[in-house]
């Protein structure tokens, strides 16, 4: 009979989605609010009374002053219920906004939930009872601010003389003309009493701790939520330029041409640039990102017994070509050991892009799977998994998707059109009726997308 070590040798399918999985969630798991909050703040107590300790920065509680918590992004309800968890009875109250259905139970905290990614009425609503948090704030206060991805579809507080419509029609016309996330984050800023630094200069004087998840390839505090502690190195100027580098400045709503010439015209004030005062009273934490979620990767595939290598976490481009990049990548650690021998697993962190063309439904985690099914040469001992980490790919209910080479071997047998899917961008339809969806529900966190390649 053969011995265990041996049979656990065996290659199987079955344990190569298992393992993926295992990777995936370990990762998840790594970077959920609940489990790094904890790690960047604390409370110590001194002679003079007791201070919160984030990193080598400690903020004394005040006699007299409040401890009041705010936050947007669809971590920041789990962020906030984790803060209570250390804070506990110092938190003098405060509120979160949330995606709908991403709520997590908070007692001294208020959540609210708003759309994402199209801002709506709720979402103003819920900016205007954090905005009466951050103006009634003290020299003596402390505010903790939460972040994380969403945050900036989820605070939609348009400017004075500029309507949500207006905001919503100007973002629509520079993603219909290509214009990258930079440029938006540029514009946003400029038609906003948040982003671009101004919770910060609403906040003055009070001291202001902002905590992060970020969503964004290499972490920029500006970016993350559009910066609403971060100065911004932008100005009106550059907003107007934007939608005239897009050619979207003619059709752009009249009240918004209007408040940027006003900008221009010195006639209200810019955002605060990174040189500004009020930052000297702003700390920005990062807690975690997709390198955290890739390291404790790496972690759980070594201990699975393969030879991890991150490839990149800043993982860009059409998911459909990163799909076809990777199926030779996989192909050529069967093939000759390169960038690893077998067992490998190759891990690649960061988020996609979609160029939607066709009328189905899909995300940009299951269009790379699929795409990586279609240009997969070598049928052995092979797997998949592409997921984001908020628990949402794309419009879609599902996190992503998961393949292997016998997702390959149905589509030989069976003839499936593969092209004809992804020329429809129908991915989320395919993985339905063909193929294994990754599931997982709101996560609690968002660190941009991750995948796993295994090859035994």
């Amino acid at each position: 009979m053969p011995s265990r070590r041996r049979q656990a040798k065996k290659p199987a399918r079955a344990s190569l989605r298992r393992d993926a999985k295992a990777i995936y969630r370990a990762a998840l798991d790594s970077v959920r609010a609940g489990v790094v909050v904890p790690k960047f703040i604390a409370i110590e107590k001194t002679a003079r009374g007791e201070r919160i300790r984030c990193g080598n920065r400690r903020f004394p509680l005040q006699r007299g002053g409040r401890l009041i918590v705010v936050g947007a992004g669809k971590a920041s309800s789990h962020m906030a219920s984790a803060a209570e968890r250390i804070l506990g009875r110092r938190i003098s109250g405060g509120a979160v906004v949330t995606q709908t259905g991403y709520a997590a139970a908070c007692r001294r905290v208020e959540v609210l939930e708003a759309s994402h990614p199209i801002p709506d009425a709720a979402g103003v609503r819920a900016a205007r009872k954090i905005g009466e948090w951050v103006d009634g704030a003290g020299a003596e206060d402390l505010i903790v601010c939460l972040i994380s991805g969403g945050g900036s579809a989820l605070l939609p507080a348009p400017a004075e003389g500029v309507t949500l419509r207006d905001k919503r029609a100007t973002t629509d016309a520079l993603l219909k003309a290509g214009a990258p996330i930079d440029s938006l984050t540029c514009v946003r800023k400029h038609l906003s009493r948040f982003k671009g630094g101004r919770l910060a200069a609403r906040a003055a004087p009070a001291r202001l701790l902002t905590l992060a998840i970020s969503d964004v390839v290499g972490d920029p505090f500006d970016v993350i939520a559009s910066g609403p502690t971060s100065g911004d190195p932008t100005t009106f100027a550059d907003a107007a330029g934007e939608l005239k580098r897009y050619g979207v400045w003619v059709s752009a709503p009249p009240r918004v041409r209007r408040h940027l010439e006003r900008g221009i015209a010195g006639e209200i004030p810019d955002t605060p640039g990174p040189e500004d005062p009020i930052f000297a009273r702003v700390h920005n934490q990062i807690t975690a990102n997709n390198g955290t979620a890739l390291q404790a990767a790496r972690e759980a595939a070594r201990a699975l017994g393969y030879r991890p290598v991150v490839l990149t976490r800043r993982m860009q481009g059409e998911a459909r070509e990163i799909g076809k990049f990777l199926a030779g990548v996989a192909g050529g650690v069967r093939a000759d050991g390169t960038p690893a021998r077998p067992p490998a697993c190759l891990l690649i962190g960061g988020e996609t892009t979609v160029t939607v063309e066709g009328k189905g439904l899909g995300g940009r985690c299951q269009e790379l799977a699929l795409s990586f099914i279609d240009n997969l040469e070598y049928e052995n001992n092979i797997c998949l998994l592409a997921a984001g980490t908020d628990g949402k790919d794309g419009p879609t209910p599902a996190a992503g998707a998961i393949v292997d080479d016998k997702s390959l071997q149905l589509v030989q047998k069976q003839g499936i059109d593969l092209r004809s899917f992804l020329r429809d961008n129908d991915s989320h339809r395919y993985f339905g009726d063909y193929g294994e969806l990754i599931s997982t529900g709101p996560t609690g966190t968002n660190v941009m997308d991750l995948v796993v390649v295994i090859a035994r």
